[in-house]
């Protein structure tokens, strides 16, 4: 399976994303967006450097080195995701 970012998408609103999490130089960032009352998430993924002149910058490339940060920040943000759920779900009851 590939995957690409070929077509980096910002969040339609303003809002803030509900959560983050970092993992070494890799952080995911957790959006909550409402399409037809209902309630979705999403999540994307950056990568922090510094350039040669020690200026921050983002990347949404990885390399060889970054995939395991990647897969395990990916890991995090699916169990936040999950755990609000469940929350919402047992608040529904």
């Amino acid at each position: 399976m590939a995957f690409s970012n070929a077509q980096k998408k910002e969040p339609e609103t303003k809002k803030p994303p509900v959560g983050k999490v970092r993992v070494g130089s890799v952080t995911a960032s957790i959006w909550e967006n409402t399409k037809d009352s209902k309630i979705f998430y999403s999540v994307t993924f950056e990568r922090r450097y510094k350039d040669g002149d020690g200026n921050w910058k983002s990347s949404d490339s990885y390399g060889p080195g970054d995939l395991l940060e990647l897969a395990k920040a990916a890991d995090r943000a699916h169990s936040q995701i999950l755990d609000v759920l469940e929350q919402k779900a047992q608040e529904a009851k």
